[in-house]
């Protein structure tokens, strides 16, 4: 458009009369000089800007850099889930939650496998189930990043469990927009699990050897996974459950995660300065990683606990979570990403 604005303000008027001719041979040379100006002095002043402010673009064959865990994004879709209420396994409420995170995965541009299946439970049984979303990699083997979105049943008080439960279901979407993109050696497949929490009152009140009152959803992935003979390719299972807490203390769990998973993991929160965050005493936990663990693939659970009052509470609200939390592990767990894939790769 500046072109052709000069090239309007050469034209001038030509008395009555005069050949026209003329006047465009004398304009043309004029505009082809001011137009080579124009261009010298373009040149001249890119070559003094620096290359950022040169061009914003990457070098052809320069590989985009990986987007970056965003816990404002994830605090938010904590907060979608935390407004819709108590969500236990079954409920019209999880059924919301469950058509809340699909949405925001399709938005994404990521295609939601629904996993249903049936659970005796000791109230009956129960419909659940389990959400997958499958990232391709350069191999088919898989490296599993999962955690529960269902909350504890309670009859005697409201709990909408802004940890317990909506930390982990929120922490799993954001991580599906970040590990989309992401360099990738293995298949990333992300799942949220159903009916992790137990019915009865007590995590082991109303359970039987062979059938627990808990875990419904990953022991369930776990079972069809052996039926389809399709278990050798999970590699690896991060398990995140309660990772919200405004004073977040993530004990070592000890029971059922491997030790060179976990001591990776460890050594990168070090490194980012969240080793008071990490801590390195520790004990067995029972939690969703448990059925990976026993089928024997290398597990690690990452939960907030031992340290978190508010657990199984009606004060487990917004006022006791924070986004920071949710950044410090999407942090580590992205830093810890590429070691962790390079351990698989030597396996």
């Amino acid at each position: 458009m500046k072109g052709i604005q000069d090239m309007k303000g050469l034209q001038e008027n030509i008395p009555v009369g005069q050949p026209r001719t003329r006047r465009a041979t004398v304009a043309l040379p004029l505009f082809l000089i001011f137009t080579a100006f124009m261009s010298f002095m373009y040149c001249t002043r890119a070559a003094e800007l620096p290359a950022s402010s040169a061009s914003q673009a990457p070098a052809v064959g320069q590989a985009a850099k990986p987007a970056a865990f965003e816990s404002a994004r994830a605090f938010e879709h904590l907060k979608q889930m935390v407004a819709i209420g108590p969500r236990p396994a079954g409920s019209a409420a999880l059924r919301q939650t469950r058509a809340y995170i699909t949405r925001q995965l399709s938005d994404l541009g990521l295609t939601v496998q629904e996993q249903p299946f049936q659970a005796e439970t000791p109230i009956g049984r129960v419909e659940m189930v389990n959400l997958i979303v499958r990232v391709p990699g350069k191999r088919t083997d898989r490296i599993l990043f999962t955690g529960h979105y269902d909350t504890k049943l309670f009859k005697e008080f409201k709990f909408i469990g802004a940890s317990d439960g909506a930390s982990s279901g929120a922490f799993l979407i954001e991580l599906a927009r970040v590990l989309k993109d992401y360099p990738r050696e293995f298949t990333h497949e992300i799942v949220w699990f159903d009916g992790e929490e137990a019915f009865c009152k007590t995590w082991t009140e109303c359970g039987k050897p062979d059938s627990p009152d808990n875990t419904y959803g990953s022991r369930y992935y776990v079972q069809a996974a052996e039926k389809a003979n399709a278990l050798t390719s999970i590699r690896a299972m991060l398990l995140f459950d309660m990772i919200g807490a405004k004073d977040l203390k993530i004990d070592r769990e000890t029971g059922y995660s491997a030790p060179w998973l976990t001591d990776i993991v460890w050594a990168q929160a070090g490194k980012l300065g969240h080793g008071s965050i990490f801590q390195t005493a520790g004990g067995a936990i029972e939690d969703d990683h448990v059925p990976f663990s026993k089928a024997g693939v290398p597990t690690i659970d990452l939960i907030d606990l031992n340290n978190y009052p508010q657990w199984h509470t009606p004060d487990d609200d917004l006022n006791h979570v924070s986004a920071r939390s949710l950044q410090i592990v999407g942090d580590v767990v992205l830093a810890s990403l590429p070691e962790i894939e390079k351990r698989l790769i030597k396996q």
